[in-house]
């Protein structure tokens, strides 16, 4: 059973270096659209039997590169494929995981659903906004973290006294696994908030101290980037020194290039699970990562049967 490895429209260039890492070349698929926008799929080269990867993050536009990837599953379960990979390095819908308000959908449950439906085998992801959502697919998940590329870039920096600043409560274990490795001391936020508007956050109090030293605030994902400048601007009001800010899921959706550019955040490092598509143009201060070799490896693992507990850390 050979390795066949396909990408959907959503990160191409990272199902480039995922190939490179391994070797390999792409394999052939046409991926288009019908003048009414319908996806139309159709693969290019035989995989009857073969060990089949879809690498594809459901980023802007979520929906859209959702059916593609519902839909590149269904051709090559037609077309006969012995296994098939969801390699979904961002989880789109991941934050709608619990009725937390009443008579409201769990869209993740929904969507995960709908890829087991589609012929998925199992599921490769990198870092799912909650750990729970692992037990909402009816297949195999494998939650990869990209906190060793993170912590590994910056290891290498120069930081004063520095301290690691969970956003918000539920970010703390996060937080406090970037603290071991990098011999840091912890702050959280306590974020609550005060209106019923989605992406709307308010700050409300620092526990920890951060006077006088660099911070460093560690995420899963930016969004419309509320939360990240909210913080930046209380850490900075209660004394901090600069603040930095990493998180794998570079979403930067709405008002967030703009809401980067008039803060004062000294750097925003991101990995490339989403392209970022130029907006790294808009502010020069955005610095990315790459996961190709973290995937790589992980599919090199799941093609040939072997353990890849060891990049679970």
């Amino acid at each position: 059973m050979d390795l066949r490895l396909f990408t959907g429209r959503a990160n191409p260039h990272l199902a480039d270096g995922i190939c490179r890492y391994l070797g390999i070349e792409m394999s052939r698929i046409e991926v288009s659209d019908f003048s009414d926008g319908e996806i139309f799929v159709q693969i290019q080269e035989n995989i009857r039997g073969q060990d089949v990867f879809i690498v594809q993050p459901t980023c802007q536009p979520v929906n859209h590169h959702l059916m593609e990837l519902l839909i590149m599953a269904d051709a090559c379960k037609r077309a006969s494929a012995a296994r098939i990979t969801a390699v979904i390095p961002y989880y789109g819908y991941g934050r709608q995981d619990r009725k937390d308000k009443p008579r409201v959908p769990i869209s993740a449950k929904l969507v995960a659903d709908l890829i087991s439906t589609a012929g998925f085998d199992r599921v490769l992801a990198v870092d799912l906004h909650a750990g729970q959502l692992q037990g909402f697919f009816n297949v195999p998940v494998d939650n990869l973290y990209a906190s060793p590329v993170l912590v590994e870039y910056f290891r290498q920096r120069a930081y004063e006294d520095l301290v690691i600043v969970s956003p918000d409560a539920g970010g703390v274990e996060r937080a406090r696994a970037f603290a071991k490795h990098l011999n840091a001391s912890l702050c959280i936020i306590d974020k609550r908030r005060e209106s019923e508007t989605k992406n709307v956050a308010k700050v409300m109090n620092i526990i920890g101290d951060v006077v006088g030293r660099d911070v460093l605030i560690v995420d899963d994902m930016v969004d419309t980037a509320g939360t990240l400048i909210e913080a930046t601007h209380a850490l900075l009001e209660t004394g901090a020194r600069r603040v930095f800010a990493g998180a794998t899921h570079a979403v930067l959706s709405g008002p967030a290039m703009q809401r980067l550019a008039d803060s004062k955040l000294e750097e925003l490092v991101v990995t490339n699970t989403i392209p970022l598509r130029g907006k790294e143009e808009l502010w020069d201060r955005i610095r990315v990562l790459p996961v190709a070799p973290l995937l790589g490896e992980a599919i090199r693992r799941i093609h040939w049967d072997e353990s890849v507990s060891s990049l679970f850390v």
